[in-house]
């Protein structure tokens, strides 16, 4: 079985955002931390050996507002990636992450910067369980609802690599559920994330 460690952490920030009209979802204030920043901790916080940021849509201003807090660049296993084929979707996004590794990596999970709730508890729940598995795909699921992160063996790398438009690798899991660890967990961070400020408001 292909080695699964070490394994490397995408958050994926690059999107546009369109259902979001507050400007920048990922500088949301949420009790005084943008949202970005829960996800970015709760990364650095787990077991994932390294880090990387893809953000594309006003990244200028995202760059400026993460280096008020300058210890994240201070991280050496925190890096940020530019990914300017954002309006090419979330799959611009995968690959641009996924291209930054170098190839270094057994395993990459990816991480959705407008889940502020997933901490570093479920990151290394989901580590822990997928290393012990003979699966190649690990996601996590509340109420029978499949949520993320979603972690991925390097057997999908070249399939991560190809996808397109704004599915991720939504298409990739559908059409290998025989290949996935499914684990069940009572919190329901892994299914909820921030589209809208109604959201906001719900959580």
């Amino acid at each position: 079985m292909t080695p699964k460690k070490p394994t490397a952490g995408i958050i994926l920030a690059a999107g546009m955002s369109e259902r979001f009209k507050d400007g920048p979802k990922q500088l949301l204030r949420l009790k005084g931390s943008y949202m970005i920043e829960y996800v970015i901790r709760a990364s650095l916080d787990s077991k994932l050996n390294r880090i990387f940021l893809v953000i594309g849509h006003h990244h200028k201003k995202i760059l400026k507002a993460l280096a008020e807090n300058i210890k994240y660049f201070k991280n050496d296993r925190f890096e940020i990636v530019i990914n300017r084929q954002y309006r090419q979707g979330m799959s611009s996004s995968v690959r641009a992450g996924l291209a930054s590794t170098g190839n270094k990596f057994g395993s990459v999970m990816f991480l959705l910067g407008d889940q502020p709730m997933v901490d570093s508890l479920l990151i290394d729940l989901i580590l822990k369980r997928f290393y012990k598995s003979d699966k190649n795909i690990c996601v996590p699921v509340h109420k029978g609802k499949r949520g993320n992160p979603a972690i991925f063996s390097r057997e999908y790398f070249n399939l991560l690599q190809r996808v397109k438009g704004d599915s991720g690798g939504r298409d990739i899991i559908m059409a290998n559920p025989d290949d996935i660890l499914k684990i069940d967990t009572d919190s329901p961070a892994c299914v909820y994330n921030i589209n809208t400020m109604d959201d906001v408001m719900a959580s």
